[in-house]
């Protein structure tokens, strides 16, 4: 059985070029029926397959990447019927090691169901949205890469 009482809004996704905040989208997800809240919090990280990384910068197509973000939040609903609300937050532009790129939060009863709901959703995100990243090498080089090009550990 669907829930009924999840009812995305506006502001459960988002693409921003502004610093995400993990506190804004963890209330977002919160609901007075969770037993959990699950937050994967995706971050710049200093070296890809041991190559030093310096920065990265992101970029999407907006409207269709935020249609994808609500598209994974019906198929989460449709998996994990008493998921309570999904909340997807990525950012766009130039980002600095540890700076976080993308918040994935899911709201549910039960932790195992949230557990899964958010990695699915996540996984799903990086095989699915219009958003590609620019990796700034430490050596001065630089290359795109859609992020659904990235094997499982990007």
């Amino acid at each position: 059985m669907v829930n009924l009482s999840f009812a995305p809004t506006r502001s459960d996704f988002s693409i921003s070029i502004a610093p995400l905040c993990l506190e804004t989208v963890y209330a977002l997800a919160d609901s007075p029926a969770n037993g959990a809240v699950v937050v994967m919090s995706g971050m710049v990280r200093n070296q890809t397959d041991g190559k030093s990384v310096k920065s990265l910068e992101y970029q999407a197509y907006q409207p269709m990447a935020l249609r994808v973000f609500e598209q994974i939040a019906e198929e989460v609903r449709n998996r994990w019927p008493d998921v309570t609300r999904v909340v997807i937050h990525h950012r766009v532009g130039h980002l600095q090691i540890g700076e976080i790129s993308v918040l994935v939060a899911v709201g549910c009863p039960h932790r195992g169901e949230a557990f899964a709901a958010c990695q699915y959703a996540i996984d799903t995100l990086k095989h699915n949205a219009p958003i590609w990243k620019k990796e700034h090498w430490a050596d001065g080089s630089s290359s795109w890469v859609s992020i659904g090009a990235c094997e499982a550990n990007c």
